[in-house]
């Protein structure tokens, strides 16, 4: 009686433990269960079963996942997002839901629809659970760069390369990071495996190039600038980097081509349009083409007024442009500066004759030793011409004033595009030596014939 009791038992307690396990199993599925339902059935037929089973109970953890799995599928991030929410807003009272995954789900979904300060507290939810997830290193990755937390979104991103080493995704992420933390040197290997990828990819190209040229790579990152002047986008940019490398090799008319092709394409943004005038206005007036220059320069003005020096620009090329003589004296190569000095210093003794003796080119001036015969007087004479626009202290006049006592000459006459200090102007009280200041200058190579 008793064994049979026993029996009887034991055969109640298989059945109740197979009744459980096949309940569980049934509310446990798996996405991949899940998926095999919905490809059988179909995604009609399953969105309202469940709807159904949902209606009778909004707890149905088997419904929601089988919504939550089709609106994932589809792209539906909203519907989705709010599936997923309520599976993980369940899971803190029924263990049977995986809180990883849908923690999971959401995120990627919160992420997907911009909302990324909900998306990033889903995924370290999930994270805690299942620290070595690729889809949730990835996505908080992705989700720190959109935040601008740069540093750990490299951090999550070189797990995920550890994870999946051949993840394109997190090649991107990670080269963008380590550009916009200007660590160019480590974005490159990044930046060069998406476009080896996708060479197509002109965002990526672009800042591929910048990183070239922030380490040196400047021939390099000239090839890929100049590729990408005529893109619409990335042209502008592109046009103005290339100019700039242009420029500072000296290629002027390689950077005026730059400059030339960027106002050419549509759209370009204000910002970028007033450096690129800007940089012209530059390359114009190294190229001696002040005309040119000021139009340029006009054109930054009236775009936006008091752009860095060029209302001092304006002033000093306006002059320049009026004035070709100025011009020659401040921008002509070192033998056309010295005919015009020796031109000035004729027109200076214009009543008497002028033989000049000695002529020697310094690094920032000439001297120019003459012999004058006036029919009243003469004299031996030194003039030293400087090309400073700067004030000249004392320092200068005295060395002009040593040369003067060297080569024993009655007088120095000291010329500046610039002005002398007060220093300067009290060392020659009592000394046979002049100064000319600008203005006079001005004055006096506007009476000068053209050379």
């Amino acid at each position: 009686m008793i064994i049979s009791i026993l029996i009887v038992l034991i055969i109640s307690i298989l059945l109740i433990g197979i009744l459980v396990v096949i309940s569980t199993t049934s509310r446990t599925k798996t996405p991949k269960d899940v998926t095999g339902r919905i490809q059988k059935k179909g995604k009609s037929v399953i969105l309202k079963e469940a709807e159904k089973k949902l209606a009778r109970n909004p707890r149905d953890i088997t419904a929601l996942r089988e919504l939550g799995n089709i609106y994932f599928e589809e792209k539906n991030w909203e519907k989705a997002y709010g599936v997923y929410k309520r599976l993980f807003e369940i899971s803190a009272s029924d263990s049977e839901v995986n809180i990883a995954e849908a923690a999971l789900r959401m995120g990627i979904a919160a992420y997907k629809l911009g909302r990324f300060d909900d998306s990033l507290s889903a995924l370290m939810i999930s994270y805690k659970k299942n620290p070595e997830s690729y889809e949730c290193n990835l996505y908080l990755g992705k989700g720190l760069y959109e935040k601008q937390v740069y540093d750990k979104a490299i951090a999550c991103l070189k797990k995920v390369k550890l994870l999946r080493p051949d993840s394109s995704e997190a090649d991107m992420i990670l080269g963008m990071s380590f550009f916009k933390l200007q660590k160019f040197r480590e974005a490159l290997p990044f930046l060069k495996k998406v476009i080896d990828e996708n060479p197509a990819n002109k965002e990526v190209l672009y800042y591929l190039a910048v990183s070239m040229m922030e380490v040196g790579m400047s021939d390099k990152a000239l090839k890929v600038f100049i590729h990408l002047r005529p893109d619409p986008l990335f042209g502008p940019q592109s046009c103005l980097e290339a100019g700039k490398i242009h420029e500072r090799s000296k290629d002027y008319n390689s950077a005026i081509q730059d400059y030339e092709i960027a106002l050419k394409l549509p759209s370009v943004p204000d910002q970028i349009l007033v450096q690129i005038r800007y940089r012209a206005a530059l390359t114009y007036i190294a190229m001696n083409n002040i005309a040119k220059g000021l139009a340029m320069l006009k054109q930054v003005q009236a775009i936006k007024p008091n752009y860095k020096d060029v209302d001092a620009l304006l002033a000093r090329y306006s002059e320049l442009n009026q004035n070709k003589n100025l011009q020659v004296y401040m921008m002509a190569g070192t033998s056309e500066f010295i005919a015009l000095c020796r031109n000035f210093i004729t027109k200076y003794y214009e009543d008497a004759v002028v033989k000049v003796t000695d002529t020697e080119p310094n690094q920032d001036s000439v001297d120019i030793t003459c012999e004058i015969e006036h029919p009243k007087w003469q004299a031996k004479q030194l003039f030293r011409f400087y090309r400073s626009q700067s004030t000249l202290s004392d320092i200068s006049v005295r060395e002009a004033h040593g040369k003067m006592r060297d080569t024993k000459c009655d007088k120095a006459i000291c010329v500046t595009l610039g002005n002398f200090s007060e220093s300067a102007h009290k060392f020659i009280e009592g000394r046979p030596i002049d100064l000319m200041e600008k203005d006079e200058l001005s004055k006096r190579l506007l009476r000068i014939s053209m050379i």
